[in-house]
């Protein structure tokens, strides 16, 4: 008899529609049911040992909730026996529904229960005990995990002890994961959680990669991805990094349509073992980025999400330096052009758009010197200290940079404006709120970025006071020092913090109602005897 390895996860949704993804311990038909008809069934496919299946569940009825079971072979699998959390749901948003949006990133998997949690509370465990507590309450609409959401380099004691069960750990690469078993295994670590698990299962969610799910720096320099390729192991971490994610992230990213126009997709299901055809895919991904799209677009009634992949997509040659290589900055600027067609538009992007002034001003100076603009012993100064201080954000890849402030000005302006334009990113590990202006112009729609992160990990001592200082106008001094001396011009946009920083585990929520839009941050907070419980340190409105 087949059973539940990992899942049920509740991916996409629309009014009629929705894809449930589950990893089972043997071929199997799995089938989603729900209490009022709807539902679905799909047969597993082979990666790796694997099995996974992605359910379309269709017949959903806009405006409405409906709990669901999930059966391998006709045999109930979910609910587990004894639960003790409420029946899993999905709930089909209307068309003239408003919309709650949680983000977050940067996610450490939790300790078992009872553990020491070296970290501190789990913001995500904090919101699954929320809604636990109050299955009829306030939720979100959907969650966007907007980067590490496993850490393939970092991994914990447990982890460790199980790859030294495996293979040498003073071998490359030494303590992080090696191939896609020791990936499922971060799988199994984040995902296995029970208030995650089942707050997987009743949240739909959307998800990027950032560096950790692959490796810190992940795509910083080319000087940088040459000398990984010259390791040992490098290649089969990358490959399968990428074949992990794609099954357990990107599949539910697309929608039902989405996934029957997918060749790779249909490869996979219809051979006996799709390992080859997405080892084959994920090789082309890594030989040339701009075949592979992982950024993609979801339409939430009036509120539009543009998800950009900003660490697979770019180009790394110092001469033609980007963030995103031609094909995907025509891609993003046609998913935001039709602005009749939303009243609001949230761009993800793992990376801030808009960082402290030194931090901003820091990365275009080694930019370029990266690029010569000093003479090559400045150049590989530039390229120690871009590696050593993570300068790799949008800011140190100046042309995009400025790419996106006129796109988002652009997109921002005129009669059929959106009333918002959030930028929503994490990596930084703290949260915080920067509104930007341009010269001589004033878009009509509010813009911001929005930065929370982490949702469950540390924040050094060392990383708050370089933060705090960053916004500083002595720090800005010393920015514009650094900007002189790289030859740098002005930015086309200036920007101000106009919240935080704020550090600890945490979560932000966009409240999205016709034209309005209110934004709510919250913190994770340990309880004695119960689960973590989220508190409000910020309720502000964005739009009236």
């Amino acid at each position: 008899m087949s059973a539940l390895r990992l899942g049920p996860l509740l991916r996409y949704t629309d009014g009629s529609s929705a894809t449930v993804w589950v990893e089972t311990s043997r071929p199997c038909t799995a089938e989603v049911r729900c209490a009022d008809g709807a539902g679905g069934t799909a047969r597993s496919f082979q990666i790796a040992g694997h099995h996974y299946a992605l359910v379309p569940v269709t017949g959903l009825t806009a405006g409405t909730t409906t709990t669901y079971e999930v059966l391998l072979d006709g045999t109930r699998v979910w609910p587990l026996p004894g639960s003790p959390f409420p029946p899993s749901a999905i709930h089909a948003p209307g068309p003239q529904g408003g919309l709650d949006v949680a983000f977050g990133s940067c996610r450490w998997a939790s300790p078992p229960a009872g553990g020491d949690d070296p970290v501190g509370p789990d913001a995500l465990d904090a919101l699954a005990t929320r809604l636990a507590a109050d299955p009829e309450g306030e939720r979100p609409h959907v969650l966007l995990l907007l980067g590490d959401q496993v850490y393939a380099d970092e991994t914990s004691d447990s982890t460790q002890r199980w790859l030294a069960g495996r293979r040498d750990l003073k071998e490359g690469p030494g303590s992080g994961v090696a191939d896609y078993e020791e990936y499922t295994h971060l799988y199994y670590e984040s995902w296995l959680d029970p208030r995650i698990r089942w707050l997987l299962s009743t949240v739909p969610s959307f998800m990027i990669f950032d560096d950790h799910d692959v490796i810190d720096d992940w795509n910083t320099s080319a000087a940088w991805l040459e000398d990984m390729r010259a390791t040992g192991w490098w290649q089969e971490r990358l490959l399968s990094g990428l074949m992990s994610y794609w099954v357990h992230q990107h599949l539910g990213n697309l929608s039902p349509e989405e996934l029957a126009a997918d060749p790779v997709y249909e490869e996979v299901c219809k051979v006996p073992d799709g390992t080859d055809a997405l080892r084959t895919f994920a090789s082309r991904a890594d030989a040339d980025a701009a075949t592979v799209r992982w950024s993609y677009r979801r339409d939430f009634g009036r509120v539009r999400l543009v998800m950009v992949d900003s660490r697979a997509a770019r180009v790394l040659a110092e001469d033609q330096r980007a963030m995103l290589d031609p094909g995907e900055e025509a891609w993003l600027r046609e998913q935001v052009r039709d602005t009749e067609a939303y009243d609001h538009l949230l761009i993800g992007t793992s990376l801030p758009w808009l960082l402290p002034h030194l931090v901003h001003d820091a990365e275009g100076w080694n930019a370029a010197l990266c690029g010569g603009e000093r003479g090559e012993r400045w150049a590989r100064f530039g390229e120690k200290v871009r590696r050593a201080a993570d300068l790799e954000h949008w800011s140190a890849f100046p042309e995009s940079f400025a790419g996106l402030a006129e796109l988002i000005a652009e997109t921002g302006s005129g009669p059929d404006a959106p009333a918002t334009v959030c930028v929503l990113s994490g990596d930084v590990h703290h949260a915080y709120i920067a509104e930007p202006s341009w010269p001589g112009r004033n878009p009509d729609a509010r813009v911001v970025q929005l930065v929370c992160s982490p949702v469950h990990n540390s924040v050094p001592l060392s990383m708050r006071l370089a933060f705090r200082i960053g916004w500083s106008g002595m720090a800005r001094g010393l920015g514009r020092a650094l900007a002189r001396h790289g030859r740098l011009p002005s930015p086309p946009v200036g920007w101000r913090k106009t919240g935080g920083p704020w550090f600890g585990n945490q979560l932000m929520t966009l409240t999205l109602r016709g034209r309005s839009a209110r934004l709510r941050l919250e913190h994770a907070k340990a309880r004695e005897g119960a689960g973590p419980r989220l508190t409000t340190l910020l309720d502000a409105e964005l739009a009236p």
